[in-house]
């Protein structure tokens, strides 16, 4: 188990200030100069809050543009406080559907840097390691820095990068694992789940911003379409160039002209699509995440809002006050302080050229997600119909004043507000003047933004989490009463509503498993039993050796060569937990109590006499395949969802949620590959997913039943 540290640092300041008399007198009468016959008591402004200031034009900082005979558009940004430069380059072009091979562009923009016609991606990492500089190659473009006396060999490396990949076959294969391997995470984590489903509910799957990478796409991914993605679109006259750091405009030009006056300019595909809609009434859609104890909500939908927008100002305060981000959003003082349901409740609302959206969401217990939808809606409808309190104004613009100001310290700021003033057009002195909009947002602003950008009405309620605990308390939010279920990559799931056979219980399910496996008597004969099993952890192979004797004796030990990792024996009575030179002995407790279900070798065997509650509640796919579903309980409380194929009766999927460090983990168990082992059948495949980064796929190297083994093995001592 990986112990998770948090670190608090709290930085305290203390700043002096003094006081002449004349300031005094001033800060006492809130900045009025009172005659002098007047006496004031010199302490009454402790208690009095200085009056406001008006608002200050603020100077972001310079920056030089300028254009290559190559339709090039280059932005210069000085900043002298460090030796050192970067380059970021931006594609300008339109978003593109990438249909049935979804995640192609991502996968171009990493193969630009594993390879060029003169290097290895190995040369390239170790010439860019060697002056300290940082290359990295995007979808969209490419981004590189370094120390400025370096400034030419990094150029050299990044515009080598940039005009000569080599596109390697190998790497790309070794991408394409690494995506699929990512991707299946998305499976057990119920925010990805979440984010996929609604962004195909706001966009729609025909737009590019609905489209859903998954394990179809990725594998359908060519070597060839990368190339034409990049023939296609990396392109002189279709890219920004910005240049920040340890520079001067004369300089930097003559710099760009050097290594980027090359780069050849081509014609570039325009894309348009249709926007997208709000949908008509509320539309409820559950992400079926089963055994999870909590649930992810997400209100969203579509909206028109493009950077520029005379009130995109009013309304990114007026979603300040909702829930943008300070404590004292009203979703978090609900959700959060008044009812207890959830650790944070936020909202968000974003421009894009095409087509922007807004959020807002929590993670709450699976007893009160109805409770919290409820609550959520209220809140948006309350943001509509009354006016905002001039308190909670002045509060959220000094927030994000405040957040603006910091802002500026990074010249890569600086840097975005000229990219964004050349990409969207906007005027020379749009930034410059942000504090002043800011501050002209008056409270019957904050009601007009909200009643044009907040919908509930018009939304889709988005909720990943256990369907049976949650499902049919959602109805009430959906304007048809009809909910609509999808699977973890957007997909629409039908649910399957055919009556099962009769006489077809958990009880009976769980009885043909046992026949599928070998039967009772077969199992009952077995005294003992010895696996072994071959994984990979954190890029090392692993070995676990797991020992069974008498249905109430255990032992595991995770081995990394000869080094024991960790270990787990149990003597029916107690058990010691060691790792990373850490031991433990457990006599009582919830942990005792699950190593004594662990312990048996074929714990449902004895479902039904140990107390387990079966309910079976129908039938689903599992990788195409139809199975059982059944919810087990055991007598400890302790719940999970198993799978049985319907054709085979073999047990395929285990699904069980554990408290972790004070969080609820859900973990996946998968099992393939039943071979027989004198009668008996037995998984020589298990994935498990959930608990770690990347799914831990086991093997089975072997199955020893009935084999000697000593007691001496189970001692806890």
């Amino acid at each position: 188990m990986k112990n998770i540290f948090y670190l608090s640092l709290l930085c305290l300041s203390i700043i002096a200030i003094g006081c002449n008399k004349t300031a005094v007198d001033k800060m006492a009468t809130g900045g009025i100069d009172m005659p002098d016959n007047v006496t004031i008591n010199k302490n009454a402004w402790r208690a009095m809050a200085p009056k406001a200031a008006a608002a200050r034009s603020i100077s972001i900082g310079d920056y030089t543009s300028f254009e290559l005979a190559n339709g090039l558009k280059v932005i210069v940004v000085e900043n002298h406080k460090l030796p050192k430069v970067s380059y970021q380059l931006t594609l300008n072009n339109d978003p593109i559907q990438e249909k049935d091979q979804a995640g192609y562009v991502s996968i171009a923009g990493q193969m630009l840097k594993t390879g060029t016609k003169s290097k290895s991606k190995a040369q390239l990492d170790e010439e860019i390691d060697f002056i300290g500089a940082s290359i990295s190659t995007f979808g969209n473009g490419a981004f590189g820095t370094s120390l400025k006396k370096h400034q030419d060999k990094l150029l050299s490396l990044m515009t080598e990068i940039l005009y000569e990949p080599s596109f390697p076959k190998e790497e790309f294969d070794k991408i394409k694992t690494q995506t699929l391997s990512g991707l299946s995470t998305t499976k057990t984590d119920p925010n990805a789940m979440a984010a996929n489903v609604a962004s195909v509910l706001n966009y729609g799957k025909d737009h590019p911003y609905g489209e859903i990478e998954n394990e179809t796409t990725v594998t359908s991914i060519t070597l060839d379409k990368c190339k034409e993605y990049y023939n296609t679109y990396f392109k002189a006259n279709n890219a920004y160039l910005v240049v920040v750091g340890d520079v001067v405009p004369a300089e930097a030009k003559a710099t760009v002209e050097k290594y980027f006056g090359a780069w050849k300019k081509g014609q570039i595909p325009t894309q348009q699509y249709k926007t997208p809609a709000k949908p008509e009434g509320t539309k409820v859609a559950v992400v079926n995440k089963d055994a999870a104890v909590q649930s992810v909500i997400r209100v969203t939908y579509p909206v028109q809002m493009k950077t520029g927008d005379a009130d995109i100002t009013a309304a990114k305060v007026m979603n300040s006050i909702l829930g943008g981000g300070i404590f004292s959003g009203r979703l978090m003082q609900n959700l959060r302080e008044d009812k207890a349901y959830t650790y944070g409740a936020r909202s968000s609302i974003s421009q894009d050229k095409l087509v922007g959206n807004f959020n807002a969401s929590a993670s709450v217990r699976n007893e009160v997600t109805d409770s919290s939808v409820q609550e959520f809606l209220l809140e948006l409808n309350r943001m509509r119909s009354e006016k905002v309190s001039a308190d909670d104004l002045k509060l959220s613009k000094n927030s994000m004043a405040g957040s603006f100001a910091r802002s500026l310290e990074s010249p890569q700021t600086i840097a975005r507000f000229a990219l964004n003033t050349a990409r969207y057009n906007l005027p020379a002195d749009y930034y410059n003047t942000y504090l002043e909009r800011l501050d002209a947002v008056t409270v019957e602003d904050i009601q007009a933004a909200a009643q044009k950008y907040i919908t509930p009405e018009n939304a889709y309620i988005v909720v990943a989490g256990s369907k049976d605990e949650i499902a049919d308390k959602l109805k009430r939010f959906d304007t048809d009463g009809e909910i609509d279920f999808y699977d973890a990559f957007g997909t629409k799931v039908e649910q399957n509503t055919a009556a099962l056979p009769e006489g077809i219980t958990g009880e009976t399910v769980v009885a043909s498993y046992i026949k599928a496996i070998g039967g009772a008597d077969k199992l009952k004969a077995v005294k003992s039993v010895e696996q072994s099993m071959s994984m990979a952890i954190m890029g090392q192979e692993a070995t676990m050796i797991m020992k069974q004797k008498d249905s109430n004796k255990f032992a595991m030990a995770v081995k990394l060569g000869e080094m024991v990792m960790q270990e787990q024996v149990y003597d029916g009575t107690k058990m010691k937990s060691a790792g990373m030179g850490q031991s433990n002995i457990i006599t009582e407790g919830p942990e005792l109590e699950k190593m004594a279900e662990q312990a048996r070798m074929f714990p449902r065997m004895s479902y039904t006499a140990n107390g387990y509650k079966l309910d079976l509640k129908g039938v689903e796919y599992v990788d195409g395949a139809k199975c059982y579903k059944v919810n087990v309980t055991s007598p400890s409380g302790n719940k999970s969802t198993e799978f049985y194929n319907q054709t085979s009766g073999l047990l395929v999927r285990s699904i069980s949620t554990e408290e972790m460090q004070g969080q609820s983990i859900t973990q996946t168990s998968d099992y393939a590959d039943y071979k027989a082992v004198d009668g008996v059948m037995f998984p020589h495949k298990m994935t498990v997913s959930g608990a770690m980064p990347t799914p831990l796929v086991m093997n089975v190297s072997s199955i020893v039943l009935n084999g000697t083994m000593a007691d001496t093995l189970f001692e806890v001592k």
